[in-house]
């Protein structure tokens, strides 16, 4: 079906509307391997699969001359077929091989065994092992299973503490194939990093040496990235031969309100919902992507609304998806999607990743996804078949989506970000070690598996400080009572997920991630599952259950918390006239102290309910700048704390421009007079324990990050400050007080010096 974009998108936007028109690209073909097994190029061939792109070719070339390879080529570009005839080829050729496929994701999990099996290749058992497979199933899976579908979290806890009953699995293994490699990075990246380097330990142990295939759509410098997560050497594939269709992408600010003072606009999740319908009355196949859950759920309700209004019978073609649906709920949808039952479908980054969805004619994006490799990864979910496509981003009120809307060279003219993640973070390597040790004593030569042999020793030495190894002749041992491998948080979901229970009935509708309970299912807190909301009215911490009643609401809620610093230790600093930026290690206090209803189709407060939470203190890595008073009273900066916390919001804002991560994985805090340092005092921090890279990243490139922030301020068009420049959607201070052309004084300042 043929649309005319353009015309779509300036129906609808009418200014602040950049198109972009990205032409088609012709395929470079390449034969099918003369060293494929007869039964792998039979498969191949019924699944009408007769040739390859070039990339393709190159990286299964490079693998059968004995290289660790990633692929990072564009997304549809076939990448599935670099691991997929490698994992088919070795269980054909020897019937005692094994495979094994990492997925971040179960949708992606399920997606690819469903694509291995539909090659039926007669020699190939797979099985996928995850939190959703029962006994019978892992039982299975450790006794006949040669492809093992599974993800980081079943390797910690299911295989590696028990890794004497896989030792069948581990001596036959030949294939690791890890799939999405480009989410691995921060702190989760830190996490898997040490997985999967305590995974190749024991397949060491065991006398096998499997080779690994990585693919990812976006990732910069592949090749680094793979080492940095193994420490092990990779052969990059990297130039995309694949043809592609024509694509139009559009960059838009919400439509303004009329009659609104100061042109406010639409947020965009109502933005986001009406191209939806939209795009759903015309019959195009389209993906909504949102930020979270309730958000998800919110953009489909409203869509839902619009449709049935003009075409009812087009109405239950919309659906959403997120995680904490319950299985057999997801793997519903994923059909429906596949099939084409369903039209138009609001999701999380969940469907982000390489579920393969055939015949999508469009992704509509409700803000920023947080990296330009999230944004072509959306982008790149539609046009799968090569005919024409389009994307949209809707402009969110964070001053990022206001920069990048009004400098798209900053998406189209810069490569993507740099993966930030150190396996060695001491808060990471120390459980990992010690998970390390229980499973097989750590001797000598396994120090240099985990990275740089000094930081890993003192590591190591600390654990033995600390009782829980214990040095002897042969190496390291665990001494530690049960095992370590529960108290390492992947994920940094804490303690487990809470349940969400109807309490009228008692059906469990989901479960959410315990840092997000305290945020998104307290007590008054709107929950919202399939189309369906419900009010919160206990959040009980001890048994880690919030229970709710089904109620139609017309606003969503949002959690505002105070925030206070400690500096524990200032690594390094540098001079810009009188001020001085510093970074360090230090203590965050949070509080949720009370939550904001907002209108779904406006965003007007129309409550601020107290709330009674504990706190919860992070110790993590940080970046901050001191002003003196005297630079201040020189500028005629006189609302000090305005414009510190203005600085503050901007900054955050546009630091995810220059590091792969997302507003919501850092956090800041303002001071006019911090009590550490006596001075006017803004903090940007990591907001995973440790730190993940993410501020100190921001510290060694400030001048182009501070710059950028400084012109998305001036840019701005609104006269005292506003969402796209220094109001920020995270504030618990209710963006109070704020004055944004102190900041942009302060910002000219530091930025000239």
């Amino acid at each position: 079906m043929s649309h005319n974009w353009e015309a779509l998108l300036r129906a609808r936007f009418s200014d602040d509307l950049d198109i972009r028109h990205i032409e088609s690209r012709d395929a470079s073909i390449a034969e099918l391997p003369n060293w494929l097994n007869p039964r792998v190029h039979q498969a191949l061939t019924e699944q009408g699969i007769t040739y390859l792109w070039q990339h393709q070719r190159d990286a299964l070339d490079a693998w059968n001359s004995n290289n660790n390879v990633i692929i990072a080529t564009g997304t549809a570009s076939g990448k599935s077929l670099c691991y997929q005839i490698p994992i088919l080829q070795s269980v054909a050729e020897n019937p005692k091989a094994k495979a094994l496929y990492i997925s971040p994701t179960k949708a992606l999990a399920h997606d690819q065994a469903r694509s291995l099996a539909e090659f039926a290749v007669e020699a190939a058992y797979i099985c996928t092992f995850d939190g959703d497979s029962d006994q019978q199933e892992r039982k299975w899976a450790r006794e006949h299973a040669n492809v093992l579908i599974t993800n980081p979290d079943m390797m910690h806890h299911g295989i590696l503490p028990r890794h004497e009953t896989w030792q069948h699995f581990f001596r036959n293994l030949e294939v690791i194939a890890i799939d999405e490699c480009h989410l691995y990075r921060g702190m989760f990246g830190a996490q898997v990093s040490n997985v999967l380097r305590r995974f190749m330990r024991i397949a060491h142990h065991y006398g096998a040496s499997p080779r690994i295939v990585m693919a990812s759509a976006t990732v910069s410098q592949p090749s680094d990235h793979a080492h940095m997560l193994t420490g092990i050497n990779f052969t990059a594939i990297d130039r995309d031969a694949s043809p592609r269709g024509p694509l139009t992408i559009g960059l838009a600010l919400p439509p303004k309100l009329i009659d609104s003072e100061e042109s406010q606009r639409r947020t965009a999740i109502a933005t986001t919902a009406d191209v939806l319908a939209d795009l759903v009355l015309h019959k195009v196949r389209t993906l909504a992507f949102v930020k979270s859950r309730k958000s998800a759920e919110t953009v489909s309700i409203l869509a839902k609304q619009h449709v049935d209004e003009v075409a009812s019978e087009l109405a239950s073609t919309i659906t959403s998806y997120r995680a904490g649906y319950l299985p057999e709920e997801r793997r519903d949808i994923e059909a429906r999607l596949r099939t084409g039952d369903l039209l138009g479908v609001a999701t999380t980054n969940a469907l982000e990743l390489g579920v393969d969805i055939s015949g999508l004619d469009a992704t509509v994006m409700a803000g920023w996804p947080g990296t330009r490799a999230s944004f072509w990864q959306q982008v790149g979910r539609t046009g799968r078949d090569q005919q024409e496509a389009m994307a949209l981003l809707i402009a969110s009120d964070n001053p990022l989506d206001q920069y990048l809307v009004r400098h798209p060279e900053s998406i189209y003219d810069t490569p993507i970000e740099a993966a930030v993640c150190d396996p060695q973070n001491e808060n990471v390597i120390y459980g990992h070690l010690a998970c390390a040790a229980a499973e097989k004593y750590l001797a000598e030569p396994d120090i240099e598996l985990f990275g740089d042999i000094p930081r890993v020793t003192k590591t190591l030495t600390k654990l033995v400080t600390d009782g829980l190894l214990r040095k002897r002749p042969q190496g390291w041992f665990w001494v530690g009572e049960g095992r370590p491998h529960d108290l390492v948080d992947l994920r940094g979901a804490g303690a487990g997920p809470f349940q969400i229970v109807e309490k009228e009935t008692g059906r469990l509708l989901g479960t959410v991630d315990c840092d997000a309970a305290l945020r998104q299912v307290h007590e008054g807190a709107v929950y919202t599952h399939l189309g369906e909301t419900y009010v919160v009215d206990q959040l009980d911490l001890d048994d880690r259950v919030s229970l709710v009643h089904s109620e139609l609401v017309d606003y969503s809620t949002y959690a505002r918390d105070i925030t206070s610093v400690t500096i524990v230790e200032e690594l390094a600093s540098k001079q810009y006239g009188a001020i001085t930026m510093s970074r360090g290690m230090v203590d965050v206090t949070e509080q949720v102290v009370a939550f904001q209803k907002r209108r779904n189709m406006t965003g007007q407060i129309i409550a601020d309910v107290p709330l009674e939470l504990p706190p919860s203190t992070l110790f993590t890595q940080a970046m901050w700048w001191t002003t003196p008073l005297e630079t201040l009273n020189q500028l005629q900066l006189i609302d000090v704390a305005g414009c510190m916390h203005a600085a503050e919001h901007a900054a955050i804002g546009l630091l995810p421009l220059f590091t792969l991560c997302d507003r919501w994985d850092i956090g800041g805090v303002s001071f006019a007079e911090h009590p550490d340092t006596g001075l006017a005092t803004v903090f940007i921090y990591d907001g995973y324990s440790g730190g993940a890279g993410f501020s100190f990243h921001g510290y060694d490139h400030a001048p182009q990050w501070l710059g950028a922030t400084r012109d998305t301020i001036a840019d701005c068009s609104c006269k005292e400050g506003c969402p796209a420049c220094v109001q920020s959607p995270k504030c618990g201070n209710n963006n109070h007080p704020l004055d944004k052309h102190a900041a942009l004084t302060l910002l000219t300042y530091l930025l000239n010096n």
